[in-house]
C-alpha cells in the first residue's frame, strides 16, 4: 500500500531516505519512537508493516490481559475479537499512526487502575496504570487527558482513601510521555499553550461543533473527511456504529445487576471523553479518531454478548447462540467489504505518488533537492527530497528562499490537475507525471514576481 502522508512524516523524522518532513503542532513523536527500530535502518514498507502488526497484536494481547479478574477469559476474547475485526482497527494496525496506541493504551491503563483501586499492592497493575498512560500520551497528549479524566475523577472521589500510589502512577505516565512534547512546545512553538493555539487553528479551531454526522460519512472508509459533505453511507454500512454502543449498554445492565459495575461503568466513562473532542468540538473526521472509544467499549460490548448467549434458559441458548452468530458473521461481512474498498482506493492513491516521483527523477529531479506544493510532502519521501511549504498548515519556507535554493540544487512545485503553479513557478519548465502538474526550475530560476 506504501506508506501514506501522515505515516511519511512520522517516519521521515527517524529514517534516512529523504530529509525530515515539517511536524506540525498537534503531532508528537509517539509514532516515531515506535518504528524507530525498523525505519531507522531499513527503508522496506511491508518490514514495517509486518513488525507493526506483530506488535499491534502484541500490544491488543497485553492489554486485555489487564483485565483479567475482572472478567472471565471468555469475555475478553470476545472483545479483542471484536475490536481486532473492526476495518478501522485492521487498516491501521500495520500502519505508522497514533490511534490505535492510544487506544490500546487506553485499555490498559484502565484496566490496571481498576485492579489497583481494588487492591492498592498490586504492584503489577500500579505499573500497568503508568506504562499505559506513558503510551498514550507519548502518542497524543490531549487525547491522553481526555481520556484520563474519568480516572482523575474516581481518584477525587475517593479522596477519603488514602492512594498516593495511585495518584502517582497516573501521572507519572502522563508525565513521561507528554514530557517530549512540552519540551519540543518552548523550542520550537512558544510554549504548550501557543502550540496548542497552533493544533486548533491546523484543525479548523476547536469549538462547539457536532461532528456525529461527520463520522458517519467517513465509515464508507475515507481515511479523512475534511470537507465531510458526502452522503451518509448505506444503512447496512453504518449499523454496526449504532450497536457497539448498545451492546456496551446492555453490558452495563447486565453489570448493575450481577453488583459489579464500576468494571464496566468506568471504560464507559472513559470511552465516553474519549469521544467528545471528536464528535463535539472539530468540524471533519476520520475514523481512526475514534479507536479509544471503539476499543474501551469492546469489553462491555462483549460481555454483553456472552450474557445474550448464555442467559437464556437452556433449551433456548443454541436459538440464541445461531442468532448472535448470524449477527456477527454479518457484521464481519460489512467491515471486510468496506475494508477491501479503502486498501484498493488507497493503494491507488500511493501509487500514483510513486509514479509522480520516478517521473521527477526521470527529469532529474534527484536528492539533493526540493519539492512543494501539492502532495509534496509524501512525494517527496518517495524521490529522496526536502518538502516546503509558502503556505497553509505546513508552510516552512518563503518564495524567495524556494527560488534561491533552485540555484543549487533540482527544485520542482506540484500542482492538482487544474491548478496553476504558484507565482515563482510560473516560467518554470512544465511536465505531467501521476495526474499531477510538475514544474521544475532552469538551471538558474528567474526571481520571483510581486
Amino acid at each position: 500500500m506504501g506508506l501514506g502522508w501522515d505515516e511519511t512524516v512520522y517516519v521521515s523524522q527517524v529514517g534516512g531516505d529523504a530529509p525530515a518532513a515539517f511536524f506540525s503542532a498537534p503531532r508528537a513523536r509517539g509514532v516515531s519512537l515506535l518504528v524507530a527500530p525498523i525505519a531507522s535502518w531499513s527503508s522496506s514498507t511491508p518490514l514495517l508493516r509486518v513488525f507493526l502488526a506483530l506488535l499491534a497484536g502484541l500490544g491488543l494481547y497485553l492489554a486485555l490481559r489487564a483485565w483479567r479478574g475482572l472478567f472471565p477469559a471468555r469475555v475478553l476474547g470476545a472483545a479483542g475479537a471484536l475490536f481486532a475485526t473492526l476495518w478501522v482497527t485492521l487498516f491501521y494496525g500495520p500502519q505508522a499512526m497514533p490511534n490505535l496506541w492510544v487506544a490500546l493504551g487506553a485499555l490498559a491503563c484502565t484496566g490496571c487502575f481498576l485492579r489497583a483501586r481494588a487492591d492498592v499492592r498490586d504492584r503489577a497493575a500500579l505499573w500497568g496504570v503508568a506504562a499505559g498512560a506513558a503510551l498514550m500520551s507519548w502518542m497524543r497528549p490531549t487525547d491522553a487527558v481526555w481520556i484520563s479524566l474519568p480516572l482523575v475523577a474516581v481518584l477525587v472521589h475517593d479522596r477519603g482513601r488514602r492512594r498516593p500510589a495511585l495518584w502517582a502512577a497516573l501521572a507519572a505516565g502522563l508525565g513521561s510521555g507528554a514530557a517530549e512534547w512540552i519540551a519540543e512546545a518552548y523550542l520550537a512553538f512558544g510554549g504548550p499553550a501557543a502550540r496548542l493555539a497552533d493544533a486548533s487553528a491546523i484543525q479548523g479551531g476547536l469549538g462547539w461543533n457536532v461532528a456525529v454526522l461527520d463520522q458517519l460519512r467517513s465509515l464508507r472508509g475515507q481515511s479523512l473527511c475534511r470537507p465531510c459533505d458526502g452522503s451518509v453511507p448505506p444503512a447496512w454500512v453504518i449499523a454496526w456504529w449504532f450497536v457497539l454502543p448498545l451492546l456496551a449498554a446492555l453490558g452495563l445492565a447486565v453489570a448493575v445487576r450481577a453488583r459489579r459495575t464500576a468494571p464496566t461503568l468506568l471504560p464507559l466513562a472513559c470511552a465516553a471523553t474519549a469521544a467528545v473532542p471528536y464528535l463535539l468540538l472539530i468540524g471533519y473526521a476520520a475514523p481512526r479518531f475514534l479507536l479509544p472509544f471503539y476499543a474501551l467499549l469492546a469489553v462491555p460490548a462483549a460481555d454483553a454478548l456472552v450474557h445474550l448467549v448464555t442467559a437464556p434458559p437452556r433449551g433456548r441458548r443454541p436459538v440464541a447462540a445461531v442468532l448472535v452468530a448470524l449477527g456477527l458473521a454479518a457484521h464481519l461481512t460489512v467491515q471486510y467489504v468496506v475494508l477491501d474498498a479503502t486498501v484498493t482506493r488507497t493503494t491507488a492513491a500511493h501509487h500514483d505518488w510513486a509514479r509522480t516521483a520516478a517521473e521527477l527523477r526521470r527529469l532529474g529531479v534527484r536528492p539533493p533537492c526540493l519539492l512543494t506544493g501539492h502532495r509534496a510532502i509524501p512525494i517527496a519521501h518517495l524521490a529522496g527530497c526536502r518538502s516546503v511549504q509558502t503556505r497553509g498548515h505546513n508552510a516552512n519556507t518563503t518564495a524567495s528562499d524556494i527560488v534561491r535554493a533552485a540555484r543549487r540544487q533540482p527544485v520542482a512545485a506540484l500542482t492538482a490537475p487544474g491548478d496553476r503553479p504558484p507565482a515563482f513557478a510560473r516560467h518554470w519548465d512544465r511536465y505531467r507525471g501521476g495526474g499531477l502538474g510538475i514544474h521544475i526550475a532552469p538551471a538558474r530560476a528567474p526571481a520571483p514576481r510581486g
